[in-house]
Parts: C-alpha cells; structure tokens; sequence
C-alpha cells in the first residue's frame, strides 16, 4: 500500500476530509466538520463501518483541524505514516496551472488571488494555515480546481472587453470543478477501451453547482464556467448565464450591488424557478403535475442540450457524452430528455439502462448508437490524491 494521503476540502463553516491510498478507490477514512465559528460546531467521522460523532464549539479553522487530527488520533486510522496533505485550491488563477507543493510564496500568491474566489480562496488558505500547524512535518499540495482548464484556447477563455482591464484584473474564463472534469474523461476513454489522445469527449458534472466541458484528446478545449462558478448552466441556486446587463439594470432600479450578487448566486436557478433544488424533489412535483417546475426543468434541459451542441461543433466530432456528479449519476429523469433531443445528432437511448440506479461505471446508450452515452461516477478525491503524490514525487 502506497503512503495514504490526507486530503482536506475547506469551506466558510466547513471541512470534507478523507484519508485515501492513492492506489485504492475506498478511502480509509471519511469525515465532515460543520459549523465552524458558530455556538456549536459538529465533526463526523467514519472509518468503515463505524461511525464517531461529536459536538462543541470550533472558533475557527485551526482548532477544527486539530479536532480533525485529534479524531484520527482516537478512533484511527493513524496519521503517522501520511505521505503528504492535498488541499483542494479552488482557484489558481493564471498563475497555478497544475498542482504545487506549498509553501510561504504559494499561500501569499493565493492570498493576492483570492479576489477572484472572494467564498473559496480565504477558506482553503485558512485550511492550509491549520494543517501546516498540526502537522508541520508532512508536505502540503494544493490541487487546483481551475488547473485542468489551463490549457483552454484563447479564443475560447478571452471574453470580449478591453484588453487593458481584462489584463488589469485577470478577467477570463477560468473554468471549474477541474479534478472531476480530468477524472472523468480519463475513466470514460477507459471504458471506451481507446487511448484518450484518440477520443472527444463531453463531460457533464451536474450537481448543485453544474458545469460542462469539452475534451479533445485527453486536453480541455472549453467549459462553461468562466471567471467565476456563476457563469454556464442552470444549477441548484446560481442562475448560469444571464444577460450581461442585467446587473446594471438591477442596481439601477433599486437593488445594490451586493443584492444582486446575492439574487443570482443563492436565489437563482432551480431553487428561484421553482422553489426546489434537489432533482427528487423536481421529479416528484413534475409527476404530481406542477407546472411550474416542468418548466424549471425544461429551462435546465435547454440550457444542457444547448451547450452540449455548440461543444460538438467545438470538437468537431463526438465519442461518448459522459454523465457525473450527484444529478448526473442518479437523475435519469434529467439525462432521458437531453439524449433524447440530441438523437439526430448520433445519441441513441437504452431506456431500459437509463433507468437502472449502479455505483458503477455504464453505459446508457443503445448497442448501435454512434455516441456512446455513458455514467460514470467522479472521485475528485482520488483525483487529487494522486495529484497529491505526483507533486510529492517529483
């Protein structure tokens, strides 16, 4: 068994940790700390089938992690032999292209980014700051959500503004959820059977927050999101894209700025179409026969289907479209309508498979279809692990 690797996932109010081999798709150990800075703060933690719980007030990240720490310390396993600690870096900007091995210059760079991550950055260097002092010894990876789309043409993430204040303040598309996008186009030209060099690939990670991608030869070519995770597809709360003006149009009739950040990050998309955001809750609304979320879901049909199609054109050509993430893995009701409104474009249905529930990597298009239409399940987690350990080998 390979040194196993610490991977952290910090938020505002929260950390995701596991502990993973880098060699193995199980973790060795799973855990979520919530409410951090609050009254009372909880942290889970599950090694196989036990499950240890408890309960006090954390201040803030250092003493959540160390709460972390202290939980492996109890129940296990034990973190002596961690090879390293992969820290998921939501944006590296221009600067961070691949995953880096941590140190002061690398979390001051993140700190002068942080603009452009205002929610995600402050978290994560919170994390990196409370891990390197609970466990100094060990080395710190950050794994970059942006890295996978640093390869993005120019004329694919350049926005047309002034070139001046695009350069002034970084103004591009960067892209996102970058782990999972690279995870999944590996593991779908494996199913395909075919070196990924060979194959053009869209890959759809659809969950509460939502993003799409094209992949030619194993390299990404464009995706939807772009300076912020706002930009691209309708999503549980954020609106995806919207016209442009509508900002200046909100402010100018009354809303401030801050309100209209709000409005179209946590009071858009599903959750402002229709009042829900989970796809059961759609799904059994739309059977019941509400109108209203028939059209929610219609609206993020329409917006899937229209970015898979000009991502054919980009590609010039299609492989396989791949499904991931919690709607994209489990909503047969959400995949049913985009395949079936792309066959003219060679994505053929099974039915049948469509409506099968599996943890596992299949295939929900017809034997004959010329797209292969695949669901395969992501593990950013191993992803990062295994950026994790390339960094530290190097």
């Amino acid at each position: 068994m390979a040194q196993p690797i610490l991977l952290l996932n910090c938020g505002s109010s929260s950390i995701k940790y596991q502990l993973l081999d880098p060699d193995q798709a199980s973790p060795l150990a799973v855990g979520l700390v919530q409410r951090i800075g609050q009254e009372v703060s909880t942290i889970d933690h599950e090694v196989g089938e036990a499950e240890f719980h408890d309960e006090r007030p954390f201040a803030d990240h250092t003493e959540a992690v160390a709460a972390v720490v202290k939980m492996f310390t109890d129940h296990g396993p034990s973190l002596e032999g961690v090879g390293a600690v992969g820290h998921r870096t939501v944006h590296g900007g221009s600067t961070f292209v691949e995953s880096v091995l941590i140190d002061e210059g690398v979390v001051a760079k993140l700190e002068e980014l942080s603009g452009l991550a205002p929610l995600h950055n402050p978290p994560a260097i919170a994390g990196i700051r409370a891990a390197q002092a609970v466990l100094p010894e060990v080395p710190h990876v950050a794994v970059f959500d942006t890295a996978f789309f640093a390869t993005l043409p120019a004329e694919a993430y350049t926005y047309a503004i002034d070139t001046a204040v695009a350069e002034k303040f970084g103004i591009r598309k960067y892209g996102f959820h970058g782990t999972s996008h690279s995870y999944v186009s590996r593991k779908a030209a494996e199913y395909l059977g075919r070196p990924i060099e060979d194959t053009k690939i869209i890959v759809c990670h659809l969950g509460n927050g939502a993003s799409i991608s094209a992949v030619d030869g194993g390299v990404a070519v464009d995706t939807s999101m772009g300076l912020t995770p706002l930009q691209g597809l309708v999503m549980g709360t954020r609106s995806g894209d919207v016209d442009p003006g509508l900002h200046a149009f909100l402010v100018r009739n009354g809303m401030s700025i801050d309100e209209v950040d709000t409005l179209l990050n946590k009071q858009s998309g599903m959750g402002g179409l229709c009042g829900y955001t989970d796809m059961r809750d759609v799904k059994s609304q739309i059977a019941a026969g509400d109108e209203r979320t028939k059209l929610a879901l219609d609206i993020y049909v329409h917006r899937l289907v229209s970015y898979i199609g000009s991502y054919i054109a980009i590609l010039g050509g299609l492989d396989a479209i791949v499904f991931t993430a919690g709607i994209g893995e489990n909503a047969d009701h959400v995949r049913g309508p985009v395949v079936r409104r792309l066959a003219h474009l060679g994505l053929i249905l099974d039915e049948e498979a469509n409506l099968q529930r599996s943890k596992q990597a299949r295939e929900i298009s017809t034997a004959d279809s010329p797209v292969k239409v695949l669901v395969i399940p992501t593990n950013e987690e191993l992803e990062m692990a295994q950026e994790t350990l390339e960094v530290i080998s190097r």
